[in-house]
């Protein structure tokens, strides 16, 4: 069965964007494109909302492209281009899009089918509306948390009405004080 990787910024105080939307605060650097790369290259499956898809579709098929591109440029957008993309989305549907399926009804079950099918793992980047739908239905195996040294007092949070049990795999401080933590469900 595939797995489903989250990836996620949060800042100390819980929050995955400011109230509007904001993520000016998110400290990125090649640390952080390695974990990325790690977790791309066992995952044949990208899943998104329609918001973060709209921003991915909007750099990574051409990021590699320009004139000075950088390693995981040149990487992620390699891997962007060659798997298949899962958005869920009502405003999308019925839109044909290269290498993408678009999800509007019954999301959970067929999100679940996604994961029992054949091929590698499914990462989801950002997308925290899709991230609380598949943590409300117990369909996210690993959580990969990025805490930015950052304190927002508002916005939109990691966990929305969902109780979870996770254990903690990894956790190391990168060089940008950001703390990179890697948790599994727990199966007990």
């Amino acid at each position: 069965m595939k797995r489903i990787v989250w990836f996620m910024h949060v800042t100390l105080d819980g929050f995955v964007a400011g109230p509007n939307g904001e993520m000016n605060w998110i400290n990125v650097g090649e640390e952080l494109f390695d974990y990325a790369g790690r977790e791309t290259a066992a995952a044949d499956t990208a899943l998104y909302g329609r918001v973060t898809y709209d921003m991915m579709q909007g750099y990574w098929p051409t990021a590699a492209d320009g004139p000075n591109p950088s390693k995981h440029d040149i990487e992620h957008s390699g891997w962007y281009n060659s798997v298949t993309k899962v958005v869920v989305s009502k405003t999308l549907k019925g839109k044909e899009l290269d290498k993408t399926k678009i999800i509007s009804e019954n999301v959970a079950e067929q999100i679940q089918e996604l994961k029992e099918g054949e091929g590698a793992n499914i990462v989801v980047f950002g997308s925290p509306s899709i991230g609380h739908l598949l943590m409300q239905h117990n369909l996210i195996d690993d959580y990969w948390l990025f805490v930015n040294p950052v304190v927002l007092g508002e916005g939109i949070p990691l966990f929305a009405g969902s109780r979870l049990q996770l254990k903690l795999v990894s956790s190391e401080r990168l060089a940008s004080g950001v703390l990179a933590l890697h948790y599994e469900k727990d199966v007990k």
